[in-house]
């Protein structure tokens, strides 16, 4: 029960310290390398739980069963080389093509089907394992050649990595020296599994590999990735941010501040998408016209008609102040009303329109207005209320134009 403690205990550990790793959850775009480094973890986390199943079939006397679990831990073992070779592959070398990559990528696939082949064969002749009558374990010929492939393999990464670390930087350095430190140390345990095969060495070899590789290297592609991830976060919060201001530039005129054409023409699109959809039941259109702009422009000049357009806004934004309000031409004006100001379109024409009628007196700015609601059912476009609002703001300048002239 000690051989499966020691595989139980390690397999709680590997979680805990790779549980994101299990999760697959990564700070930005997954990697090569990271698909790798998650094949080695749960390859890795298979093989403990076979090492830990494997001790107590072996105490219970399960030899069928410890058999069949025997061929999974050497699959598993299998597993674990060639997810770290190709790791140390994609970490070190990354998409290009050199002679060490080409020869590990090709070891990592002849250690597989070297295990697949001699998993095979023992099912006929034991040359990996065999247990005698009494149930005891005994290790095959082949067995050894497999765990002297693993050395080499491993102790090849090792020596490559120790190579690369006289290009890298400081940090790079570190995680050369880490990645080596885990050929290192499964090598050795791997020696201390052949010496005494009953041992849990190999368990332990991957378990210390593991949390070095995860303390110096995996923490610190998180922490550069993670902050890279907030740099590019931030880069594109401020490419909104000029490109909100650019829009809200394109869609102002800038003599008002108040919506131009452009917007106009979007809120049309978007109010007639929204009649299609059924998605509006009510709203209201205020048509705007300034009286006498021209007249002002003439004799007192375009500074004094740019003042009287401003002015004539003003006055419209503060009646309709919960409205969207927009400038679609030089002395034109359209006012979108929903919500509050749609429920008290009334009351707000109506005080708009007195002190119109006030200011014609007075020889102030004079707007003619007309307003149109939708009608489910009747209306079927935004133009059709626009056209009934247009029309009654031109029979309401009709209207101004006659009491100017009683006057």
């Amino acid at each position: 029960m000690t051989y499966s403690s020691t595989g139980l205990l390690a397999l709680l550990i590997h979680i805990i310290i790779h549980f994101n790793v299990i999760r697959n959850t990564y700070y930005g775009k997954e990697e090569p390398s990271d698909k790798a480094y998650r094949g080695l973890i749960l390859s890795i986390m298979a093989f403990y739980i076979c090492d830990a199943l494997w001790g107590i079939l072996y105490d219970e006397h399960l030899l069928q069963a410890v058999a069949f679990d025997t061929m999974l831990y050497f699959c598993c073992m299998a597993a674990t080389v060639f997810f770290w070779t190709r790791f140390v592959i994609h970490y070190l070398i990354g998409n290009e093509s050199n002679r060490f990559q080409i020869f590990m990528s090709l070891a990592g696939w002849a250690l597989i089907c070297f295990f697949v082949v001699a998993l095979i064969l023992n099912l006929f002749f034991p040359v990996m394992f065999w247990f005698d009558s009494a149930g005891v374990y005994y290790a095959g010929k082949m067995r050894y050649v497999a765990l002297a492939i693993q050395i080499m393999l491993f102790m090849s990464t090792t020596v490559y990595t120790f190579l690369s670390v006289k290009t890298a930087d400081a940090k790079a350095k570190l995680h050369c020296v880490a990645i080596g430190s885990f050929g290192i140390i499964v090598s050795i345990m791997v020696v201390l599994q052949v010496a005494f095969p009953l041992q849990p060495f190999y368990a332990v070899g991957l378990l210390l590999g593991t949390c070095i590789i995860h303390t110096f290297v995996i923490q610190d592609m998180e922490i550069q990735r993670r902050f890279e991830l907030n740099e590019m976060r931030i880069r594109e919060r401020q490419q909104e941010e000029e490109l909100g201001a650019a829009k809200q530039m394109a869609y102002t005129d800038s003599l008002t501040g108040v919506k131009n054409t452009h917007a106009y023409v979007e809120k049309e699109k978007l109010v007639d998408e929204r009649i299609a959809e059924r998605e509006i039941d009510e709203f209201g259109v205020v048509v705007f016209d300034l009286n006498d702009l021209k007249k002002v422009n003439d004799t007192k000049g375009h500074e004094a008609g740019d003042d009287y357009i401003r002015k004539a806004c003003h006055y419209i934004c503060v009646t309709f102040k919960h409205s969207p309000v927009y400038r679609v031409g030089g002395d034109e004006f359209v006012a979108f009303l929903e919500g509050e100001d749609y429920q008290n379109r009334k009351k707000l024409l109506a005080a708009f329109e007195t002190q119109i009628e006030e200011n014609l007196h007075r020889g102030e700015f004079v707007i003619a207005s007309g307003l149109a609601v939708f009608r489910p059912g009747y209306d079927n476009s935004y133009r059709r209320v626009f056209e009934r609002a247009d029309q009654r703001m031109y029979d309401r300048k009709g209207s101004l134009k006659a009491m100017g002239k009683h006057n």
